[in-house]
């Protein structure tokens, strides 16, 4: 059974930091990406950040520069480190995971075909 399991949420004020983890029942290496997803009130899900396997990385272009995913492959862990946070980062935020083909770019934009997600961890930005 596949788990992520997300932590890190929480209130931050604009400008600050916040860093997530997902911590992965399974061998990183079971899956052929991982990444996040953020969900704002009454808008889609949208890509933040992937990672394939081997280690390559995309970013969605709106983020590039202030967040940073990263993995401790020793301990199954994904990461997400988000800087200069603004308002309109407030959201729910999901790690996800596959074990099919992915093509990074396309993966971050078809959050309905991705197969395992956490249950996310809120961030909320304010002023």
């Amino acid at each position: 059974q596949v788990q992520l399991v997300e932590s890190g949420g929480g209130p931050v004020q604009a400008g600050g930091s916040l860093k997530l983890s997902c911590a992965a029942s399974r061998s990183y290496d079971s899956y052929t990406c991982m990444g996040w997803f953020r969900q704002a009130p009454g808008k889609e899900r949208e890509g933040v950040a992937v990672m394939s396997r081997s280690g390559l990385i995309v970013y969605a272009d709106s983020l590039k520069g202030r967040f940073t995913i990263s993995r401790d492959n020793a301990k199954n862990t994904l990461y997400l480190q988000m800087h200069s946070l603004k308002l309109e980062d407030t959201a729910m935020y999901y790690c996800a995971a596959d074990s099919n083909t992915c093509y990074l770019s396309s993966w971050l934009k078809g959050a309905r075909g991705v197969p395992f997600w956490g249950q996310g961890t809120q961030v909320t930005v304010s002023s």
